[in-house]
């Protein structure tokens, strides 16, 4: 009698399984645990202060690993101080798929730029564990470390990390080496982080547009086409430092002046052609900068931005080749330095088709876009598909106390992951 009664209480309490294609996040409690991020590193500012390899990093993955564990994951932080929480699958010969985000922000930040993808995925893996379904893939829940300072976390699993990096020098106090080892990795041995071609089947990660174009157009669900690849350059423009009061006007060799016009240069340039390209101009100095001399040298910046590298190569000549013609009339030298590449990372079309499907199957409402932004999935491109969903920024608003993303758009976020991972599942 006594087994017979626990048997039948064990059927009571045992989770009980739930058609797939019926199944919701909880959207309360996935809000909840979001805003509980706020206790690490919030600032009196109403922002946040969480930046990689700090304190507050290293107390609120403690604080995820545990909510991964209640949500019978399997944690473990990896060489390069990744999360990593794994979900068996039923059957072994299949590549995980993978999903996640990061939590470390940029000083006074937001409380959404990669805690939504992460809440997110961590809500999708106890709703499944909630409603006992067993998914074919294991799936890998995943928390990078220092997306806001170069994207390590990601870019050592796409092998991408060089050891000189260790020395580098993170947004906070520590080293991106010693970074690693506080929060439990070992830079000596992220060459076992990396991973080949085959090793993953996919990963879909969940993010806020950190744009306006959804916000504006009151849409749910930004299906992202791809990830824009990055290039900038130093400008240096040299002409001639004089005596402001007695160098007349048409004798100058003013550096700044021609630096300014090639500001011009660029934004017309950029927006001569269409797309959604985009050129911008973030720094810019003269020398010896003081009032009465006439600048001698210029220094500024050049960013491009497109989903086409192609495209962005060809942006740039156009804009060296107007700066020849620019430096000939004002008679000083102007010099293009590379110093950065970020190549673009178009999203597998499975994978859009997939989150489409998921948002209208929800009823809501989505946009194809680009991602203006960088993020931890164009790390991962070269080893398996990517994916990207968009929820709206209020406002374009972002890496700021501002950042503003709903409870009922981060909850339509995590219900087209969830559908979306599953339709993946059964089709990947």
């Amino acid at each position: 009698m006594a087994n017979l009664l626990l048997a039948f209480a064990f059927v009571l309490w045992a989770p009980v399984a739930v058609p797939a294609d019926s199944i919701r996040v909880n959207g309360v409690r996935l809000n909840a645990t979001l805003g509980e991020l706020k206790n690490f590193g919030g600032t009196a500012g109403a922002g946040s202060t969480r930046v990689a390899y700090s304190e507050a990093n290293r107390d609120a993955l403690s604080y995820l690993a545990g909510l991964m564990n209640e949500a019978g994951l399997a944690t473990r932080i990896d060489a390069a101080g990744n999360l990593i929480g794994i979900r068996p699958g039923s059957e072994d010969r299949l590549a995980p798929l993978m999903t996640g985000s990061h939590i470390d922000t940029v000083p006074n930040g937001g409380h959404y730029d990669g805690m939504v993808g992460v809440m997110a995925a961590i809500e999708v893996a106890r709703t499944l564990h909630d409603a006992a379904i067993e998914t074919r893939h294991p799936i890998e829940f995943i928390v990078w470390s220092n997306e806001e300072g170069g994207k390590t976390g990601s870019r050592a699993m796409g092998g991408l990390v060089e050891e000189f990096e260790y020395a580098l020098p993170s947004l906070g106090t520590r080293t991106l080496g010693d970074g690693m080892r506080f929060l439990g990795g070992d830079p000596e041995g992220i060459d076992q982080v990396a991973r080949g071609p085959g090793d993953a089947a996919g990963y879909l990660e969940l993010h806020i547009e950190q744009g306006a174009i959804l916000d504006e157009r009151g849409l749910d669900i930004g299906i992202v086409q791809g990830i824009v690849g990055i290039r900038r350059w130093n400008i240096t423009v040299d002409g001639a430092s004089n005596h402001a009061g007695t160098t007349p006007m048409n004798q100058r060799q003013d550096a700044l002046y021609a630096a300014a016009r090639l500001v011009t240069l660029i934004r017309e340039t950029a927006t001569s052609m269409p797309g959604s390209q985009v050129a911008t101009v973030g720094r810019i100095e003269a020398f010896p900068g003081a009032p009465n001399v006439v600048p001698g040298r210029a220094t500024l910046s050049l960013e491009i931005r497109d989903l086409s590298m192609e495209k962005i190569g060809d942006i740039f000549k156009l804009i060296q080749n107007a700066s020849a013609e620019l430096a000939n009339e004002t008679a000083t030298e102007i010099r293009f330095e590379q110093f950065y590449e970020s190549l673009a990372a178009p999203t597998d079309e499975r994978w859009q088709r997939m989150v489409a499907a998921s948002a209208e199957d929800l009823g809501l409402s989505a946009l194809s876009m680009p991602s203006g932004a960088g993020h931890d999935a164009q790390s991962l491109a070269a080893i398996c598909p990517i994916g990207m969903i968009f929820v709206p920024s209020l406002n374009g608003v972002s890496h700021a106390p501002e950042e503003y993303t709903s409870p009922e758009q981060i909850t339509n976020g995590a219900n087209v992951l969830l559908a979306t991972l599953l339709l993946a599942d059964a089709e990947l």
